[in-house]
């Protein structure tokens, strides 16, 4: 169900230390349409471009695991929510993550969603 189009990614969740560097970029149409969107966060201390990066470093290291890739033996509903990708990449938790979000499917939708807060245009003009 697409799984071979996820990065493995090795971050496991763990609090935000001062080597935390995202990069997020965030397309609308999708990767082969448009211009893409681009934010950067960082923390302890928070800062970057990305809007409210204050409280988008303590709700990440609130949460387990958040960069893990989708398990291979999900079963995923078959729903398409829409064209927007967006690519994380940098460091958290002393390693090195790279993951695509995107919408082409249920599990899929569950993970952007649940890392929306990242993706500052699709959080606030989203479904």
């Amino acid at each position: 169900m697409g799984f071979s189009l996820l990065a493995v990614v090795i971050a496991l969740g763990a609090p935000a230390s001062a080597t935390d560097q995202l990069r997020v970029t965030y397309w609308a149409q999708g990767r082969e349409r448009g211009t893409p969107l681009r934010w950067t966060l960082r923390c302890d201390p928070a800062g970057g471009t990305l809007p409210r990066a204050a409280a988008a470093c303590p709700r990440l290291a609130r949460m387990k695991a958040p960069f893990e890739p989708i398990p291979r033996n999900s079963i995923c509903t078959e729903i398409y929510g829409g064209p927007q990708e967006a690519i994380v990449a940098g460091t958290y938790a002393g390693r090195r993550i790279w993951i695509r979000l995107a919408r082409r499917n249920g599990c899929e939708i569950s993970r952007f969603d649940r890392l929306r807060f990242l993706v500052p245009a699709f959080a606030e003009g989203g479904p």
